[in-house]
């Protein structure tokens, strides 16, 4: 039963690294019809809302302690508003390619301030996981590192990729007493007003060019907000809460695939025989990176002793 219920959130993980490529798609086309900062504000206040609509039916959310407050304002601080804000500006600038590159360091990152500030342990298989999935990274930007300069919007995302990483660490101590649906809905949704008020100073006439774009961009605006961000997050975090952060992070290196995919489907990219390699890379380096191969080896070892 156990091992179902892990299998199952391997599965929801997956699926939400899936829907995390094709946001990718989905910024990029509200980057470059809207204000980004005033319209990740409202992208990130829909996913609030979303989530506490499913608090609420839910039952989840109750008074917090002091401790809990400061893990959960920390974890958006850092996961919403720098991460997202950064995220937004960042995809102005810089190629797909490049950006997908910096932040499939994220469970890298995640891994080491995991064991770090949390104790979890990182054994070799885990470690082989990382690389292997970096590895697969790297194939599927074409397998090149020389666009990766680190200009402005580079630079922005890398601070996107770090920040991200730094509030799983925090999401994990929060939801080690508080349920990870709460911990999603408080986040967004303060983190929405925060986003709103830094637009409100960088982008004045932010308010009043949010309504210059077609019908087609505010329903990808409302798909991203509630599916992508509100849902998505929320499955995410309870992974974390379950599983614990670095292994849920391992799964963020699906989402360069899966933007590429999408890519392809919406904007006639072509994928590269690199990146089909890249693709078995990081499958190879889930399995080994979530402790999965290494699993499956001590049962069988166990199975042997007896």
């Amino acid at each position: 039963m156990k091992q179902q219920s892990l299998m199952l959130t391997y599965g929801l993980v997956f699926l939400i690294t899936a829907i995390w490529g094709l946001n990718v798609v989905f910024l990029k086309v509200l980057v470059e019809n809207l204000p980004p900062q005033t319209m990740t504000a409202f992208r990130i206040m829909i996913a609030g809302i979303t989530a506490i609509i499913i608090v609420y039916f839910a039952k989840s959310l109750r008074a917090l302690s002091v401790r809990e407050w400061l893990y959960t304002a920390f974890g958006m601080i850092f996961g919403v508003i720098l991460h997202h804000l950064t995220l937004a500006l960042g995809l102005m600038t810089t190629a797909a390619s490049t950006g997908s590159l910096i932040l499939s360091l994220v469970p890298l990152a995640t891994a080491v301030l995991a064991v770090i500030f949390l104790g979890e342990q990182l054994t070799k298989m885990r470690v082989l996981g990382f690389i292997l999935a970096l590895t697969g990274v790297f194939f599927i930007q074409g397998g090149s590192f020389s666009g990766l300069k680190l200009s402005q919007g580079e630079l922005l995302l890398f601070t996107s990729m770090f920040a991200q990483a730094i509030s799983f660490i925090f999401i994990k101590k929060a939801t080690a007493t508080l349920d990870s649906k709460a911990v999603t809905a408080i986040m967004n949704l303060a983190g929405s007003v925060g986003l709103l008020l830094i637009a409100f100073i960088a982008e004045p006439d932010g308010l009043s060019n949010m309504t210059s774009a077609s019908l087609g961009v505010y329903i990808v605006l409302f798909t991203s907000g509630i599916v992508a961000t509100g849902i998505g997050h929320m499955v995410f975090n309870s992974a974390i809460q379950k599983i614990g952060a670095s292994k849920t992070a391992i799964f963020n290196n699906f989402v360069p695939f899966f933007g590429v995919l999408f890519s392809v489907i919406f904007l006639n990219e072509m994928i590269e025989p690199a990146q089909l390699i890249g693709f078995v890379f990081i499958v190879a380096g889930v399995l080994f990176g979530t402790g999965y191969i290494e699993r499956v080896w001590m049962k069988r070892q166990s199975k042997k002793v007896r």
